[in-house]
């Protein structure tokens, strides 16, 4: 079990300034939100480092406003001071870039290797919840597994997975 840091949740906080300090986009804002909540998910799972690892799906779209292709994004919000000023700022800002390398390396380990799922599944929720009626309140998990064969609904999600799993 990883050993646990006292951290609380001014660092959180302090997070999500820098989170809206580079983001504008409300559904961005709102996709970084849920990968944050599964990534804290999973770390209570794997019994990893809660708060380290929110932050880490918190903050790994920071800097697609600024640069929305690879490997730009990652790299260059890896350069970027923002994440430094935060505790712990050099680690994190070496795990939003390594997810980047996650989708060609058979091998990632720590809070990169469940965050490509995280990532991905935020996202097909959320699509999935944006073509229901009443939204999210009755998506089941039948109804995602659904959309998720259908190879006409969410196509650039799909294209990105399908990318990430031929390297």
């Amino acid at each position: 079990m990883a050993s646990r840091t006292t951290r609380g949740p001014h660092e959180r906080a302090e997070a999500f300034a820098l989170l809206t300090e580079y983001t504008q986009s409300q559904s961005l804002i709102k996709h970084m939100l849920s990968v944050e909540a599964a990534m804290r998910a999973y770390a209570r799972k794997l019994g990893e480092d809660e708060e380290r690892w929110g932050i880490v799906g918190l903050l790994h779209d920071f800097d697609y406003e600024r640069w929305p292709d690879p490997p730009d994004h990652p790299l260059k919000g890896r350069r970027d001071p923002g994440p430094a000023r935060l505790p712990g700022g050099r680690h994190l800002r070496h795990q939003i870039a390594r997810r980047l390398f996650c989708r060609t390396a058979p091998a990632c380990t720590g809070s990169t290797r469940p965050f490509m799922p995280a990532d991905e599944l935020c996202g097909l929720v959320t699509a999935a919840a944006l073509v229901r009626p009443a939204g999210i309140t009755d998506l089941t998990a039948a109804s995602v597994k659904k959309k998720m064969k259908s190879k006409g609904f969410a196509p650039q999600r799909q294209t990105r997975g399908r990318r990430a799993r031929r390297r």
